[in-house]
C-alpha cells in the first residue's frame, strides 16, 4: 500500500501541474478525520480554486476527473468523493489495501525504515554523575534515550549514544568524604557523622559497599575506567577514584540490564584540562559578548532571548555551571555533529536559554535553537497502593534496580515510554507484573505471541506467505488492519521528528487491540486453504510490524507467555 500510495501521490502531483505549473510540488494526501469518509484526503481543489480564478467544488470534479483518468487511479482507487467545499476524498480497492501485507512481509524488520541520509545525531542522555545508583528518573532518561536514538536510526540517521558526566567537583569531594568515614567504621547517625537538611554526605547502604572494597585493595573496571584501591583509609585521592570507579561499574550495570548501550563517555574534567573551557571563554570575550561587573565577567545572554545577563566567570576565579556546558556543546559542533539531542530533566530548563546565547555568541556558526532539548519530568512510583519514596540501598530515592527487580526490563521501558516526557507518570509496580489486558505492554507483547502460536499451529513455512493470494481480505476487520499496518512508516517518521517514542506506544497499543478484535471475528486456520494462508500472511504480517515496534522502543517481542 506505500507503493500504492507513491503511484498515487504521483499521479496528483503530475496531474495539479497540467492544471496549474509550480502546484505539482505541494502535492499531498490527508488521513480523513471519519474513516467512513475514505482512506485518503486532498484539500487541493481549495486550495487551487483561487488562484485559478475556479469554484472550489467546480474545479474538484475536473480534478476528479482527471485524476480517475490516469493510470494509478484507475488500478486502484474505487471512488473519488467530493465533500464540503471541495474535498476529495479518494477510497481504495480493496486490491490496494491488500497491498501492505506484502511489503511488509518482504521487507521485514527493516519495514518502517528509511534509507541513509547521511546526517550524524549525537543523543546525549543519562550523563548522571557517579555519586550513587541510578535512580528512577534516570530510568526514564535512559528508555527515552535509547528510544529516541532507535528512532533516528530508523529514518537513516547514523546515531552516536554519549553519556556526560562530572568526574570532580564538590559532589565526588562528598562522596570521597562520605566513604572515607564508612571505611573508619562511622555510620549515619554518629556524632561523628555529617546531619542536617544541607550536611555534605551520602547515606545509602551503597557507600558502606564502596568503604568495604575499598578496605579490600579490590580492582573495579567500568566501561571507561579501571582502578586498583590502595586500601589506605587515610589517601583521600585514592578513595575519590575509586569511589567514582565503583559507581561508573555500577551504573554500567543498570544500564546493561535496562538493555542501553553508549558509543562514548565524556568527562567534565577533560574540558578543563583540555583547555576548552577556556577557549571557550576567550571566543565570547572576543565576540565583544561579554562585560566585567563586579568583579565577575559577564554574558550578554540578553542578546539572544535570555531574561538577564548571566555571571560567567565569578569574583573567586571560578566558573558557573553553564560555562563548561557551553565548552561541551562546542566540542560538540566541531566534532561534526550539527544535530544534537539532550535528554534532560524539567530542573534543567533554567538553562537552556543561557547555553545556546554561549553557543550563538562564541562565532562558531552554531544556529539558533541548538541543541534540540527533550525535558522529562520525575516519576512515582505506587507498590501496594502506596507510593515508594526511598530505597534502602539508595538512602534517599527509588532506584533504577529496583524497578527493574520488582517488574522487568519491558515493563520499565514501555511504561515510561507510555508517557509525554514532559507529563507527570506514575508507575504502577503491581500493574506491571499483572498478566491481563490493563497492563499495556503485556497486553502488545500478548498479540505477538499469539499471533506466533497461530502460526506454530499452522506448521507452514512462513518465508512463503509473502507471495500468497491476498484476494480473500475483504472483511472489514482484515481492511481496518491492513489500514494500520500501513500507518506504521508515517507514524515512526513523525515519532522520530518530533522526538516522540510514546507515539510508537500508542501506535502499538491500538495495533494490538486491532489484531485482537481481528482474532475475534475472524477464524485464521480455516479449511479452506486460499483463505487461511491470506488470513495467515495478514496476522504474520502484524506479528512482524508489533516486533520492529518494539525494538524502537527497546522491548522483546516474545513468540510464548
Amino acid at each position: 500500500m506505500l507503493l500504492v500510495k507513491q503511484e498515487l501521490l504521483a499521479a496528483l502531483a503530475n496531474t495539479l501541474e497540467s492544471l496549474s505549473p509550480g502546484a505539482g510540488a505541494k502535492a499531498a494526501f490527508e488521513s480523513p478525520k471519519v474513516a467512513a469518509h475514505g482512506d485518503f484526503a486532498s484539500t487541493a481543489a481549495m486550495q487551487l480554486a483561487k488562484p485559478l480564478g475556479k469554484k472550489p467544488r467546480e474545479l474538484a470534479e475536473q480534478l476528479s476527473a482527471a485524476l480517475l483518468a490516469t493510470p494509478a487511479f484507475s488500478q486502484w482507487v474505487e471512488a473519488i468523493e467530493i465533500a464540503g467545499p471541495g474535498f476529495l476524498n479518494i477510497r481504495l480497492k480493496t486490491a490496494a489495501k491488500q497491498q501492505i501485507v506484502r511489503e511488509v512481509l518482504s521487507a521485514g524488520n527493516t519495514f518502517g525504515q528509511q534509507p541513509a541520509t547521511g546526517e550524524k545525531v549525537l543523543v546525549e542522555f543519562v550523563s548522571a554523575n557517579p555519586t550513587g545508583p541510578l535512580h528512577v528518573g534516570h530510568g526514564r532518561q535512559a528508555a527515552l534515550g535509547d528510544a529516541i536514538c532507535n528512532l533516528r536510526a530508523s529514518q537513516g540517521d547514523s546515531v552516536w549514544r554519549e553519556f556526560y558526566y562530572n568526574d570532580a567537583g564538590v559532589q565526588i569531594q562528598t562522596l570521597a568524604n562520605s566513604t572515607q568515614l564508612r571505611a573508619r567504621g562511622f555510620k549515619p547517625g554518629d556524632a561523628e557523622w555529617p546531619s542536617g537538611e544541607k550536611a555534605p554526605a551520602y547515606n545509602g547502604d551503597y557507600i558502606a559497599d564502596i568503604a568495604e572494597d575499598f578496605k579490600a585493595k579490590k580492582t573495579v573496571k567500568s566501561d571507561d575506567r579501571e582502578y586498583t584501591a590502595s586500601g589506605d583509609i587515610d589517601d583521600i585521592d585514592s578513595i575519590r577514584e575509586f569511589a567514582v570507579a565503583y559507581l561508573r561499574r555500577e551504573q554500567d550495570l543498570d544500564l546493561q540490564a535496562f538493555r542501553v548501550r553508549f558509543d562514548n563517555y565524556y568527562l567534565e574534567s577533560s574540558l578543563y584540562t583540555s583547555g576548552r573551557v577556556e577557549a571557550a571563554v576567550g571566543k565570547l570575550v572576543a565576540a565583544g559578548k561579554t562585560y566585567e561587573k563586579d568583579g565577575a565577567l559577564w554574558l550578554k545572554s540578553t542578546d539572544y532571548g535570555d531574561d538577564k545577563d548571566r555571571v560567567m566567570k565569578k569574583k573567586d576565579g571560578t566558573y558557573t555551571y553553564f560555562v563548561p556546558d557551553v565548552a561541551y556543546h562546542i566540542a560538540k559542533w566541531e566534532r561534526g555533529f550539527h544535530k544534537v539531542v539532550n535528554i534532560q530533566g524539567t530542573d534543567h530548563h533554567g538553562t537552556i536559554a543561557r547555553v545556546r546565547a554561549g553557543l550563538q555568541a562564541a562565532g562558531e556558526g552554531i544556529p539558533e535553537g541548538y541543541p534540540d532539548y527533550v525535558l522529562h519530568t520525575m516519576v512515582r512510583v505506587m507498590k501496594g497502593g502506596e507510593e515508594v519514596k526511598i530505597s534502602k540501598r539508595a538512602g534517599s530515592y527509588v532506584t533504577l534496580r529496583d524497578l527493574i527487580e520488582w517488574t522487568s526490563t519491558d515493563a520499565v521501558r514501555f511504561f515510561l515510554l507510555s508517557r509525554k516526557p514532559d507529563t507527570e507518570y506514575t508507575f504502577d509496580v503491581d500493574l506491571a507484573v499483572t498478566k491481563n489486558n490493563d497492563n499495556p505492554v503485556y497486553y502488545v507483547q500478548y498479540a505477538h505471541a499469539r499471533i506466533c502460536s497461530v502460526l506454530a499451529g499452522w506448521g507452514g513455512d512462513a518465508a512463503t506467505l509473502k507471495d500468497v493470494d491476498l484476494s480473500p481480505l475483504e472483511s472489514p476487520p482484515a481492511q481496518a488492519l491492513m489500514l494500520l499496518l500501513a500507518k506504521y512508516p508515517a507514524m515512526l517518521t513523525a515519532a522520530s521528528k518530533d522526538f516522540a517514542p510514546h507515539d510508537v506506544t500508542f501506535y502499538l497499543r491500538e495495533l494490538a487491540a486491532n489484531y485482537h478484535s481481528y482474532y475475534d471475528a475472524e477464524r485464521i486456520l480455516v479449511d479452506d486453504e486460499k483463505v487461511k494462508l491470506a488470513r495467515l500472511a495478514l496476522v504474520a504480517a502484524t506479528a512482524q510490524v508489533l516486533h520492529n515496534g518494539l525494538a524502537i522502543l527497546g522491548v522483546s517481542a516474545p513468540s510464548k507467555m
